[in-house]
């Protein structure tokens, strides 16, 4: 009950076991990555061209960055939580210069803020490039509000990347509005960690295609035309994509608002059952995440480990200074379940009762 990789349904695990087809050379894994896309389309709502990379999740923010960045391009990178920072020093290790526009982790992001940051930076007499957010963070359980923000960066002409990967197929995503919007095969999809979808508009393939990137599996670029001539920058994870077609095959046969409510559903009764054993939740002024839930928890890796031992699962602890303070609950993709979440909100009342 990790806030990802969560538990993966059998069905998933048999599409892997499938055999591989070669993907450099077998046109019936070209059809698959092409259904594959198509799928994952109507997952993110858009009819922006969707791509499907070889590597985690973190591959997709980083190449997001690198493949429309060139050394000296001004980013604003909006940041609540521990993976906003991280895309800070992902601009920072591609030359560009980041504008940290950042808020306490357990409070929402400010659109105001964000506008006028833009405005003091144009003011200074250069361009934004692009700007950064994250839609869930996972680190606190934290869902940001990103509609006005990215009017905001829209209206100035600023190029958007979005970090989805903990709320893609969990909970709407204003896909309309970003330009670079990344996913991830093991979060609310609950199939293998190993892929990274990413969503690209119009207005972000002419930048990609106009920049001068330093890298080449981070390199957005050269999976473009994919889709049309089959052919493939690298050997492709088949094994994996074949899992990740089933994941989002399961995802589109429930429909994306059943999936969404089954989540809420989910979240709600977490939090209703933390607030029975008397458990305050992370954070208290930001809005949480249907997906995660962050609870306050002394010695929270010590719980972490009981819970383990003692009951056979497995949850999250908070990150950074907060590892010891938090215990997280995944409850994405196939552990949106309230009777899964029932059955790990009674061990854990059982392990605080026992200390």
């Amino acid at each position: 009950m990790t806030p990802g990789p969560t538990e993966i349904p059998e069905q998933i695990r048999e599409a892997m076991a499938r055999p591989i087809a070669n993907p450099d050379v077998d046109p019936a894994f070209v059809d698959t990555y092409r259904s594959l896309t198509a799928d994952l389309a109507s997952v993110y709502e858009t009819a922006k061209d969707v791509v499907v990379l070889g590597g985690e999740g973190v591959l997709g923010l980083e190449a997001a960055v690198a493949s429309v960045i060139e050394p000296g391009d001004r980013v604003l990178c909006v940041a609540n939580g521990l993976y906003g920072e991280y895309f800070a020093e992902f601009v920072e290790l591609h030359g560009g210069e980041p504008i940290t526009c950042s808020f306490p982790w357990d409070e929402p992001i400010d659109p105001d803020a964000v506008s006028e940051a833009i405005d003091e930076a144009k003011q200074e007499g250069e361009d934004v490039a692009a700007a950064t957010f994250v839609h869930c963070e996972t680190p606190t359980g934290t869902m940001n509000d990103l509609d006005e923000a990215l009017e905001h960066c829209r209206e100035a002409g600023v190029l958007t990347i979005v970090d989805a990967v903990s709320s893609l197929g969990g909970a709407p995503v204003p896909v309309g509005e970003i330009d670079l919007c990344i996913g991830a095969s093991q979060k609310c999809f609950s199939a293998p960690p190993g892929l990274t979808t990413v969503a690209v508009s119009d207005a972000a393939w002419e930048r990609i295609t106009g920049t001068d990137t330093r890298g080449f599996y981070t390199d957005l670029g050269l999976w473009r035309d994919v889709g049309e001539t089959g052919e493939f920058p690298y050997t492709h994870l088949a094994s994996n994509c074949y899992g990740l077609a089933e994941a989002v095959s399961i995802v589109l046969d429930e429909g994306l608002e059943n999936g969404f409510s089954r989540h809420e559903a989910a979240a709600g009764q977490c939090r209703d059952l933390g607030t029975e054993i008397g458990l305050a939740s992370y954070p208290a002024e930001a809005r949480s995440a249907p997906t995660v839930t962050a609870f306050e928890v002394e010695e929270a890796t010590v719980v972490q480990e009981r819970l383990h031992q003692e009951h056979d699962i497995l949850v999250g602890t908070g990150l950074a200074d907060l590892e010891d303070d938090l215990i997280r609950i995944g409850h994405m993709g196939y552990n949106a379940d309230t009777e899964r979440v029932e059955t790990t909100m009674d061990a854990l009342e059982s392990v605080l009762d026992d200390r």
